[in-house]
This record gives structure tokens, sequence and C-alpha cells, in this order.
């Protein structure tokens, strides 16, 4: 069930292939112990128009990645690692790129898939 949701600075998408970005996310994410069911991994990316960060370049990436609660520290760092690596390569000249965990509560989640 992991979920990544990707914020990038509105016009990034016109110099790097996002969609790409996504597929090799999946990829990565998919051959990681952590995950049982690859085809419960979802990736979105979303352009954010509007920003001002504190760096040049001003070009962001920021990386939400949800899980259900229970994974060790451990495994979660090496998740934001290993989602914080693919992007680095794939979008090397971006200003600020972040990663962050959210641990969610199985009791409370609510999905419906086709």
């Amino acid at each position: 069930m992991p979920h990544v949701s990707i914020e990038f600075s509105k016009g990034l998408e016109q110099t790097y292939d996002i969609q790409s970005l996504c597929c090799r996310l999946f990829d990565v994410l998919a051959e990681q112990d952590a995950f049982e069911d690859p085809a419960a991994i979802k990736i979105r990316a979303t352009a954010v128009e509007f920003f001002r960060i504190g760096s040049e370049p001003q070009t962001f990436v920021h990386a939400t990645l949800l899980l259900m609660r229970g994974r060790d520290q451990l495994t979660r760092t090496h998740l934001n690692k290993t989602i914080l690596e693919v992007i680095s390569n794939a979008l090397p000249d971006v200003g600020s790129i972040t990663v962050k965990d959210v641990e969610m509560t199985r009791a409370t989640y609510a999905a419906r898939v086709l």
C-alpha cells in the first residue's frame, strides 16, 4: 500500500520526464523487501505553480512516502534514502530535493481499488 506523492516546481516537466521518474521510482520500490505486493504501490506527481524556497536555484521536489504503521526506523530511513537517490539521479540540477515518510493507521485507512 505504499503511496509516494511527489510535488515539484512547475516548469521542471519541461526539462525532465516526470512520468519516467514515476515509473523508475515504482520499479525501484517494487524491488524492496519492505513491500510484499508491488501492485499496491502508487506514485503520483503534481506540479506546484506558486512557491518560494530559501535556496537557489528556485526549483524543488518533495516526496512524501505514506506507509502503514509498523515499519521500523531503519526500514523507513532506507526507503526515504532510496527515494532521494532515485529523484536525485533523475533530476540532478534541482535546487532542493526532500523526502519524508508518514505512518498511516490501517484501522482508519479506506480504499476502493478495482
